[in-house]
């Protein structure tokens, strides 16, 4: 058994890494551009591993830090997943599948157990559970819109672009995150967990907006129609 979760671990790790360097370099490319999307397929992709062999080492070990990182895993990969759907529905007349609203069903379930689980950690005094509060709050705020969007028969031009950014942005937050979480020791552990949340939700914002501009001027970023 412990050869099996070393392997899984392993495997948990490196696909980490490869979604850290594959998210930056979807970042830095042409939006839209062929290179774009090739990091940004391998970057999902590492993200779904990374996910999966979490919930593998759960169902190794049934502990409560186990439970902690399924939920953060499931949470996470959302955010990729949703961004990399949303592509699907460029045009008015494309519906939501199933497999979107049980995506959908699954976050706001994660988002039940970080809820309970962050409120049973403030309680017991302990300040992790401020950051399970948050991440559950969060989930449920995405669940919400998520459900409005599959309902809505209109939604503004280019709404599947802005919700791109803001989703793949979203998971790329998670995965630095987890990097910053290991490795950024000389800080609180909730400043670890949350302050790339506050940077990423700043710089998506700002992206946002220049976005919004180019488009305003009549300028577009490759595949932006």
């Amino acid at each position: 058994m412990a050869i099996l979760e070393d392997a899984v671990l392993g495997v948990h790790i490196a696909a980490g890494f490869l979604a850290l360097a594959a998210g930056a370099g979807a970042l830095v490319t042409e939006k839209g551009g062929r290179r774009h999307r090739r990091l940004g397929r391998t970057y999902v992709g590492g993200m779904a591993v990374v996910s999966a062999t979490a919930l593998g080492l759960l169902a190794l070990e049934q502990s409560v830090g186990r439970i902690v990182l399924g939920l953060i895993a499931v949470f996470s990969f959302y955010f990729a997943f949703s961004g990399y759907r949303v592509l699907s529905r460029k045009r008015p007349r494309d519906a939501p599948e199933r497999i979107d609203w049980a995506a959908a069903g699954l976050l706001a379930a994660a988002g039940v157990g970080m809820i309970g689980l962050g409120a049973t950690f403030v309680l017991d005094g302990v300040d992790f559970g401020v950051v399970l509060l948050v991440f559950g709050g969060l989930a449920f705020v995405f669940f919400v819109s998520d459900v409005r969007q599959f309902r809505a028969t209109e939604t503004p031009p280019r709404t599947w672009f802005f919700e791109h950014v803001k989703r793949m942005g979203g998971a790329y937050i998670a995965t630095v995150t987890a990097f910053a979480v290991v490795n950024a020791t000389f800080l609180p552990t909730v400043a670890r967990w949350l302050v790339p949340t506050v940077v990423g939700t700043v710089a998506i914002r700002l992206a946002t907006r220049r976005y919004q501009r180019q488009f305003a001027s009549g300028g577009q970023p490759a595949d932006a129609d």
